[in-house]
This record gives C-alpha cells, structure tokens and sequence, in this order.
C-alpha cells in the first residue's frame, strides 16, 4: 500500500460492513507512519448523502412552472484521521485501490476571470505549500490557523477559504484546481425560450435591457410589454426548418434572414390581379434579424458556421486543417515526382517574326516531393497532354547537357548525382486516364498516381513552385502578370510590351529553377542528425546528403529507351539528297558513310521512324539499322527552318504558308497573263515590220550565213558601213575555212599513228 500526499484511492463497498470508513474516494493529505494515522478527505462518497426523517416531500422538476436552478457542488474538506492497519487490511483485501483523479481542463480565462483566478491564489498561498500545510494539521490538528492568516491576507471571509480549500481536495492541491469555471455554472449555453403559456400561467418574459419606449413609460409609472416579443420554441423550430431549405454556400446573414422571413413567417396571402402574392407580416409577428442569427447560431461552433458559407470542395482545398506532410511516405530523394502544368502569366513573341505574338505558354513543372527541387520543366504553346507531358519527364530523366544544347543553354549541375527516372509519379486526372499514359507506364514508370480533379491542394509543392516562378516574373520580364493583384484583375495588360520568345523564356526559367534548387531555405526539414553532418538547408542540399545516405533512388535507363518511349515519333522519308521531316532536311555523317541518299537515287526512296523534340527543329532520332542504339540527325543549313525554331513556330509558319498559297496562286496567274499580253503586243508588232521589210525589199538575199555573220558584226561594230562590212567577213570566212582544213590533215596524222602501233 503506497499512501503518497495528494494521491487518490478508493474504498469498496464490503457486504458485511467491518470499517467506519464509508466507501468512496478520497485524498490523502499527510501521511505519518511513525504515528499510523494517515490524515485523508472524503470528496466523493460512493452511497451519498442520506435524507432525513419527515418534512415536506420535494417536487419534481415537471411539476415546477420554472427550471430549478442548478444546486452548488457540495463542500468537501473535513479532515479524517485514519488509521493505517486498516488501511492495510482494506488493501490486503483488495477493498482499497488507487485511483486517479482527472481535473477537467479549462477555456481560455477572461479578463474578470484571470482577476479572480490571482486573488484565489493569492488566498491560498499557505494551502499550495504542502509542508506548511502538514505543519499545521500535525501541530494544530486542523486548518484553523491557516484560514486566518488567508483572511487577513487577502481580506476575504472564512466561507470564501473553505469553497478554496474544498476545490484544493476534489482536484487536487495545484493552482490549476482554484481556475474559476463559470463555463460549468449552468448559465451560459441554457435556452430559456419565451414560449406563450394558457393565461393562468403566462410564459417567460423577454430577457435583457428595456427599450428606450419602456423606461420612458416606467418613468411615469406605466409598464409595456416590448414591440418585439422575445425568442419562443415555435419560432426556433421554424427558423432551423427555412434555414435548411436553403443551399450550401449560404447567402449573407441579411440576405439570409430576409429569406427565412420569406419562407416561414408570412402566413397570409392575397389576390391581386389574378395572382396570389404573399402579405407582409406584421411587427412582432416575425424575429428580428438579431434574433435569428442567434437562433441559427447559439447551437454551432465557429468550424460549422465557416463550412456553411463555403462548399466541401474550398473547405477540403483551402480551409481544412493540416495533418501530414507532403513527403511522409517518401523514401528518398528521387522516389516520387509531382508533375503539373499551368497557363504561364506571360506573353511570348515568335522566334520566326519577332512582331508575331504567340500568345501565353504552357509550363509543366517536376518537382521531387522528398528534397522539394525541381528536377525538369518543359515551355510549350500547345495544351497539356500525356504528350507534352512525356516531355517534361524526358527533360528530367536525360541528360542536361543534351537539353541544354536543343535549348541553347549553359546547363548548371545543381543536383547531384543527375536525376534518373522515378519510383512514383503523381500527375493530374487526365493525364493519369489517356492510353498514352498506360503504355509509357508499363515500361519505364513503376507507380503512377492521381489528385482527384479540382484538388489541386494535395499537390501543393508544384502549385507553391508556379506561384514563385510567377511572381518572380513580375516586375521583371515585359509582358508578365500577377492576376492575384487587384489592379491587374481586369487583365490590363498590353501584350505588345512582350519581348521573350519561348526559347528565351525557357532559359529564363532555366535560371530561376537553378536559383532555386540552390537557395531556397528549407530549415524546416533538416535535422538534428543532418545539421550535425553539415547539411546545406537547400533543395541541392537535401537531394545530395539523400543520395549520400543511401536513401535515394536510381535506376539505369538508356538514352535510346527515353527517346523512343518519352519523345513524339513521326515518319521521315529518304531522299536522293537527305532525310526529309516536315520539309526540313537531316543529315548526320553514319548516314553519309551508308550512302543511304544513293541507295534512294538509284533505287528510290524509303520511309523510316523517327523521335523528334517538339522544343527545337534541330535534332532527330532514328533506328540505327546496322548496329545498336538510334542514329542522330541534325537538320541542314539549307534547310527551311532554323534549329532555334519549335516544331509549334514551324508548323505556324507552315500553316501560313498554306493560307497563302491562294492569294500567292493568284499573284503568279495575274502576272503570268500580263507577261503574255506583252509578249503578244510584241509578236504583233515584229509581224508588222516584217512585212513591211519585204514589201520595200529588191533584188536577191545574201544567203543565211553570210547574212547571219553581216548581223553580228554590224551589230559589235555599228560605226562600219555594209562593204566594210561585207569585206570582213568574207576575210574572216576564208582564214575559219583554212584552220578548219588543217585541223583536219592533223587529226589524219594521229589517226594513222594510232593504226599503226596497234
């Protein structure tokens, strides 16, 4: 038996009782082995007080005209010297067990409140001490000295110290159990309606102070009953009923009102032009706005009444209350991915024709949930898909160096080791349920998951990285925005001040995300361990020291199994001069060593597979027939369009180009019919001066040739006259006939060498 000061036990009921100790609990106070007597108090008897002979019977509360009031607690504190070998035999015979107390915890203390509590304490200095308390009932047998010097103190009567002392006993000797608790008086939280009784019994007048109309008339000695009656049960009911018929999110509190008025309280309709309309119902014929808000209000909490003026949805999205964190259940750094795209707060010009506007981009983020870095992105113009998507992740899982050349680019190595594809994906609805996505799963994505639409929330790692990425923006890059600023709410934003384009753009994100990666504070998630082993409070930092424990997951995946399972792929055709994709020409040097372009000379061309990157026009990817892997391809300088390019730009321009073709038919037809009207106004012509030659022309032509040499010559010498003419090339014929004659015995000459050596 362990009797220890300020500790519980209980004492059973015996059926044959052998103990004046009544069954209950009690409270040691002291206890003195040297003098076997444990000094207790009784604060719980097990059978109650008992009621005394005769009297006059008490009435039951449903035959009371009103509620009796709530009785206090009984005093408690009387002081019983027990003896401790009945004690023991009590414990011996399992009638005597320990026991705890559980004081009940208290609200938030008012001001009045926190007064009282200091002078209560003040009051009870002596009792909180427990040696002076077992100082005095050893030497003083009782409380008697200690309750006056507490009234001297503090000024207080002696019933005041004993209630003190009797709460000391029931909840234990500490400070907490003098907390006043008006919160369990009865009063607060009590309805107390005004209903209307039968006229010997009229019912609960209206609570509170007097309107300005009844003092007045109190003043001269006449009394009112109120304008507006107080709140009854019927009225209750008939609130709580309207109020229910009206849709979640509720409207505003006079909005409210107005409608439950509406609803519940206009009992009287009339005719007026064929139709009946609702009367207005009198004053005092309906509660007040005040009175129903109360009435609506008195029996919820705060929670209740936010979730009323909002739906599920916002509540489980904005306003729940947090319960885990975003990594718990994460292995490691590169174990889980969360990816999401968003509508960029930016306009970007053409990389084709810088004063085209493109419109705003499509940004798909990865952020690893364990060490919050942001491992790949993607910038494109079309919209999200599983597609666009498969980007994204082969920008995370391939090489930097290579995605920083089709971007152009100085790649930064902020994490390291390099990202490789991960464990666990999470990914939007959609995304999750299109047949691209299950075929990509099954051979490089071991788990994949989804957020339930509209509950952008349980990814909120990658929304708070599009918000830093877009309010990083702001204020820094021309034709940014911020729509969470209330001057910019109306979309007041011109889009002529952009200047990015979407490769210049992506750089630009390239640097923020690397900025990032590097400095972002995370505190937070670095341990006792982890500080002790130097870590650097940064998304870089987690991500190392992960991989460094050997908590971090990898995993081997070639580069050819990323393109061709991650990249879009398309049909290239071989030609006699290269490998023509979407009108532009590739070319690498394997494929010059195979003379693929002869093959398809001589005997024609041929169709081959091929990954392309939709970000840059620059390269391509093919089976390499001959040996294993793929074979790059780099698109030609003579080729249409420039690397730099996208596959979007290059298919607006070629789009453009189609819409065109019409207008640029049409310039070519009406060009060529002009050209043709010329070309007959000066047939017209030449068959006029012709026949007019031969009408004036006499005697014989000089033959073709000769006529043909006169025209040259006179045409290189307009200065000579005809006979001069004449004579120069009848000269110049003569020496042509000779060199022509002696080329001729030469070639003889050779020719019968020739004969003759063989």
């Amino acid at each position: 038996m362990d009797l220890i000061p300020n500790g519980t036990f209980r004492i059973l009921k015996e059926l044959k009782p052998s103990t004046e100790y009544l069954p209950g609990i009690y409270r040691v106070i002291l206890d003195e082995p040297l003098i076997a007597k444990t000094v207790a108090v009784l604060i719980e008897p097990e059978d109650g007080p008992k009621r005394g002979r005769g009297g006059r019977r008490k009435k039951l509360d449903k035959d009371l005209k009103r509620k009796r009031k709530k009785p206090p607690q009984p005093l408690v504190g009387d002081l019983l010297w027990m003896d401790r070998d009945e004690l023991q035999r009590l414990s011996d015979n399992s009638l005597l067990k320990a026991i705890k107390v559980e004081r009940r915890a208290a609200p938030p203390l008012s001001v009045r409140g926190q007064r009282e509590y200091k002078h209560r304490t003040l009051a009870m200095t002596d009792f909180l001490d427990l040696k002076k308390l077992q100082e005095s009932i050893v030497i003083f047998e009782g409380l008697a000295g200690l309750v006056r010097d507490a009234m001297t103190r503090t000024v207080v009567s002696s019933a005041f110290v004993y209630r003190q002392w009797s709460n000391l006993c029931r909840w234990g000797i500490d400070e907490r159990s003098l907390m006043p608790r008006r919160d369990l008086s009865g009063g607060p939280g009590i309805k107390r309606p005004c209903d209307r009784g039968d006229p010997t019994t009229p019912g609960r007048k209206k609570a509170g102070r007097k309107t300005t109309t009844q003092r007045i008339a109190m003043a001269y000695g006449i009394v009112l009953d109120p304008t507006q009656p107080g709140m009854s049960s019927e009225w209750s009911a008939a609130i709580r009923a309207a109020d229910k018929q009206i849709p979640t999110p509720k409207p505003s509190m006079p909005k409210r009102c107005n409608l439950i008025v509406q609803s519940a309280f206009c009992a009287k309709a009339k005719e007026i032009d064929g139709k009946i309309v609702l009367v207005k119902p009198e004053i005092g014929r309906y509660p007040n706005n005040a009175q129903i808000e109360r009435a609506l209000t008195i029996d919820k909490t705060r929670l209740e009444r936010l979730i009323e003026r909002t739906t599920k949805a916002h509540f489980k999205m904005a306003l729940r209350g947090l319960i885990a964190r975003n990594w718990q259940g994460v292995g490691g750094p590169n174990h889980t991915w969360a990816i999401d795209s968003t509508v960029g707060d930016i306009y970007l010009r053409s990389s084709v024709n810088r004063a085209w506007i493109v419109g705003r981009p499509i940004v798909y983020v990865i952020v690893d949930v364990w060490s919050t870095a942001v491992v790949g992105f993607y910038v494109c113009l079309c919209g999200p898909s599983w597609n666009t998507a498969k980007v994204s992740l082969f920008n995370a899982a391939a090489d930097p160096s290579l995605v920083a050349d089709m971007w152009g680019y100085q790649p930064i190595l902020t994490l390291d080791p390099l990202p490789t594809m991960c464990y666990a994906l999470i990914c939007d609805r959609g995304e999750y349920l299109s047949l691209g996505h299950r075929e990509t799963a099954l051979k490089l994505i071991l788990l994949t998951s989804y957020a339930p639409p509209y509950r952008g929330d349980l990814k909120g790692l990658v929304e708070v990285i599009h918000r830093i990425e877009k309010d990083a923006q702001f204020l820094f890059i021309p034709g940014a925005m911020d729509y969470r600023r209330a001057e910019l709410e109306l979309r007041k934003v011109n889009p002529e001040d952009c200047v990015f384009t979407v490769r210049e753009y992506t750089q630009y994100l390239y640097e923020l995300f690397t900025e990032y990666n590097l400095t972002a504070n995370r505190e937070h998630r670095v341990t006792a361990q982890m500080q002790a082993a130097g870590v650097f409070p940064s998304p870089a930092g987690l991500w190392r020291w992960g991989h460094a424990m050997g908590i971090g997951f990898r995993r081997v995946i070639e580069e050819a199994d990323l393109i061709t399972e991650l990249l879009p792929s398309s049909t290239g055709r071989v030609r006699r001069d290269a490998v023509r994709h979407a009108g532009c020409d590739y070319t690498s040097r394997e494929i010059e060593q195979a003379q693929w372009t002869a093959y398809a000379r001589n005997f024609g061309g041929w169709d081959v597979p091929l990954n392309y990157y939709p970000g840059a026009m620059g390269p391509i990817w093919t089976p390499n027939v001959g040996g294993a892997g793929l074979l790059k391809l780099q698109i030609s300088d003579e080729s249409r369009a420039s690397p730099e390019l996208t596959t979007e730009e290059w298919s607006d321009v070629l789009a453009l180009t189609t819409t065109k073709r019409p207008m640029d038919q049409h310039q070519r037809k009406m060009d060529s019919l002009d050209s043709l009207e010329r070309i007959k106004a000066l047939r017209d012509n030449a068959m006029q001066l012709t026949a007019e030659a031969l009408a004036k022309a006499s005697g014989s032509a000089p033959p073709m040739t000769e006529a043909r040499a006169i025209e040259v010559a006179a045409t290189s010498h307009p200065s000579r006259s005809e006979a001069q003419v004449k004579e120069q090339v009848r000269d110049e014929a003569m020496q042509t006939h000779q060199e022509m004659m002696d080329a001729l015995l030469r070639s003889a000459n050779h020719q019968e060498t020739t004969n003759e050596t063989a």
